[in-house]
């Protein structure tokens, strides 16, 4: 937040008590009813509110109509005239003007807009990204009302000092600096007048255009209706400073453990439904690179843990900040990234969850039938989607996108293609993908900015690598079994990929991979795991045991001065697993929390448990097998070697960093 000049508070000099009343009862709704009077979305309400009052409606909507009409007139003359395509940025750009001449709810409509590729084209997303809610502020006497109406005292009676001025001002609210009785330097959000009336107005006139416009026009495949509503009640939220205080709670309790995350204190005491009263901080916009380096703090590292945040944020607890622009995230003098503006927070559900990790793993293997099916269960696609043309498209999408490595990736030319695809075909977007979008493009927005090669995915990478291998959840141990295991055998790179990767992410250690991987392992779902184990255990114990006999043989050839055979080509080097094996454990040694005297106690662990003596039961019964099978084959064929091969797997290079 930029420094601001406080001033005393003295009190009113004239009685606008009046004014103040006539101000207060046009911004609520009519309510006294409703035994639900806590604020949160109600279209039934809303439409019982406006259904009584048609005038007014009908005032609204024909300065809509009148709005749009030129907009709309031109559209239509573009496509007679053939100029679609050449005037589409400026008819884009049109709109963005208009949506903020409408006012706060448009606004937000244009916001959410700007994250639904599945309702406007490319070029359209690209500018309504550009859209701002910064509006006029509005006279301090109505905001010092508020104050008092919201406290039950006069601002001076709370606030020391005020700014003489809002230091910023939004759709919603205005913001003022200030100091409390107490000392503390505080930020004043106070909500803007008749916001309630006029949202909840454009909200109703909104909903009546959705459900004729689904009804009648037949190439729009989203609900709008469910759209619209998923966007009033995030306004309805925004709106509750109530609500945004026990959001930064909430924020801070689930990941204010991170060292380098800073959440402001929220002052309960002088905070009410329109009225916010936050620890002050003091800091730096991302953005301003310049001044970052110049307090010696690392722009591109704090945007490293910001990305880290967010991980969390989507794949821990489904709790995250939906609206992280540069003003939203502060460099603060200890190096620390602060968060602020708690109002559109979004959740996300556990099988959502788990489902955009499983996405990623079947990305990884390129399997794109896989991926079609997950849009399914995310919600993208209904479940009687053809996926025919639609898998060629995400092949040719991520295709490309996987020929360069996990580090090359960029996330906004990927999201790019995506939005054309799901333009194109009757993909719908859910609203926490959206913003999960708009969150992670804007983080690589600010990132490039500081460093034109950041990319998101890199920094994401480890992460999800840790998840997959430390977490037990059943989708996860899936999907991990679906990323380590085909039909040629294991594959020994990703498994190493995955525990370099995870090695760089913060929370990862020793002990937790060892549990984890112990408790699947010996777990019922990890019986097929240990079907592979015995196999892998047999053809590298048969390589050794051919390796250590020809050995033999050749030393007692030569001694004898009988030819020495040469060496087999599968017996000139270590087997595949064994060299990979080596690997593994050299990465476990740079595991943090490698202690090698806990590893006898993991050793006895796996000794002494039932399934350890059955695997070596199995191995004993499967290496026999071969070794009478391959006596059989020397005596009956002629004495003929038997040449094995081991399979090397392939490794998509999107896994090879």
């Amino acid at each position: 937040m930029a420094p601001s000049t406080l001033s005393p508070l003295s009190p009113p000099q004239e009685d606008n008590s009046a004014k103040y009343q006539s101000i207060a009862s046009e911004t609520d709704l009519d309510i006294s009813d409703e035994p639900d009077a806590d604020w949160r979305y109600n279209p039934e309400r809303i439409n019982r509110q406006y259904s009584r009052q048609p005038l007014a409606v009908l005032a609204r909507l024909s300065n809509i109509l009148l709005t749009f009409g030129s907009f709309i007139l031109g559209l239509w003359w573009d496509k007679v005239t053939g100029n679609q395509a050449k005037n589409e940025r400026l008819r884009a750009i049109k709109l963005v003007n208009i949506l903020t001449r409408l006012g706060p709810a448009y606004i937000k409509i244009g916001q959410a807009l700007s994250t639904r590729p599945d309702l406007v084209s490319p070029v359209y997303l690209e500018e309504l990204s550009k859209l701002q809610d910064q509006l006029p502020s509005f006279d301090n006497e109505i905001a010092f009302r508020f104050i008092e109406e919201e406290l039950g005292k006069p601002p001076q009676q709370i606030y020391a000092e005020l700014s003489p001025k809002p230091i910023a001002a939004a759709s919603l609210g205005q913001v003022y600096k200030g100091k409390l009785k107490t000392g503390e330097t505080v930020a004043v959000k106070v909500q803007r007048p008749d916001l309630i009336r006029r949202i909840t107005l454009d909200i109703f006139i909104m909903r009546g255009i959705a459900a004729w416009v689904q009804k009648n026009v037949g190439r729009v495949r989203s609900d709008l209706m469910a759209i619209t509503d998923e966007l009033a009640e995030r306004v309805f939220e925004e709106i509750n400073y109530t609500q945004e205080g026990r959001n930064a709670e909430k924020f801070k309790k689930l990941y204010g453990y991170m060292e380098e995350i800073y959440v402001p204190k929220i002052y309960w005491e002088y905070t009410g439904r329109r009225v916010l009263t936050m620890e002050w901080i003091t800091g730096t916009k991302l953005t301003n690179i310049k001044e970052v380096q110049a307090k010696g703090i690392d722009a591109t590292h704090l945007v490293e843990v910001g990305v880290e945040c967010s991980l969390r944020q989507l794949l821990e607890h489904g709790f995250f900040h939906a609206d992280p622009h540069p003003g939203n995230l502060l460099a603060m003098e200890d190096g620390r990234l602060a968060y602020l503006d708690f109002g559109m927070m979004s959740r996300i559900k556990p099988y959502q969850r788990y489902g955009l990790i499983e996405a990623v793993v079947h990305l990884v293997n390129r399997d794109f039938e896989s991926l079609g099916q997950d849009y399914i269960k995310l919600d993208f696609l209904t479940p009687d989607t053809d996926l025919t043309p639609i898998i060629p498209a995400l092949s040719n999408v991520f295709g490309n996108a996987l020929g360069a490595s996990v580090a090359e990736l960029n996330f906004k030319s990927i999201t790019d293609q995506m939005s054309a695809m799901m333009y194109e075909f009757p993909f719908r977007v859910p609203a926490y993908y959206a913003l999960i979008i708009r969150s992670m493009v804007t983080l690589e927005g600010i990132a490039i900015g500081i460093d034109p090669n950041f990319k998101v995915l890199s920094k994401a990478y480890p992460y999800i690598a840790k998840r997959l291998l430390t977490d037990p959840a059943p989708e996860l141990r899936a999907s991990l079994k679906d990323l380590l295991f085909k039909e040629e055998g294991f594959r020994w790179h990703r498994l190493e990929n995955l525990m370099n990767n995870a090695n760089n992410s913060r929370d990862y250690d020793f002990d937790k991979i060892v549990d984890q991987a112990l408790e699947f392992l010996f777990s019922e779902r990890g019986s097929f795991i240990r079907e592979r184990l015995a196999d892998e255990i047999v053809n590298t114990l048969d390589n050794l045991g051919r390796r250590t006999w020809f050995n033999f043989s050749a030393v007692f050839r030569e001694q004898v001065g009988l030819a020495v055979q040469e060496t087999p080509v599968d017996l000139r080097e270590e087997s595949y697993s064994v060299k990979h094996i080596k690997n593994i454990i050299q990465i476990l040694q740079q595991t943090p929390g490698f202690d090698p005297t806990r590893t006898v106690g993991v050793v006895v662990k796996i000794i002494t448990k039932p399934e350890t003596q059955q695997l070596g039961q199995n191995v004993a019964g499967k290496l026999t097998q071969k070794l009478a099978a391959r006596l059989i084959r020397n005596l009956l064929l002629e004495n003929t070697p038997v040449v094995q091969s081991y399979p090397q797997p392939s490794l998509p290079s999107g896994m090879s960093n």
